[in-house]
């Protein structure tokens, strides 16, 4: 992937837990910028199409464990 200079300016703060973060994961300060801003960007994205969630159909009542159990349990073994 290929990538764009820029410039930004930032509180000191934020730059020395930046430092702080980089160290102790053995990664660049560069890798953890790049990953605020694609989280930043990822969370400002306005979607073209609504999301398409599923739907349950159910009585409204809570389920029990030993529900959640026997439906796993069915879905393992029909695997």
């Amino acid at each position: 992937m290929s990538m764009k200079r820029t410039n930004v300016y930032a509180d000191p703060e934020d730059l020395a837990l930046i430092k702080e973060a980089a160290k102790r994961r053995g990664i660049p300060e560069a890798e953890i910028i790049r990953e605020g801003i694609h989280l930043a960007a990822m969370a400002n994205r306005v979607w073209d199409e609504p999301l398409d969630w599923p739907t349950f159909v159910g009585g409204g009542e809570p389920v029990t464990n030993e529900e959640i159990t026997s439906v796993v349990a069915k879905g393992a073994a029909n695997r």
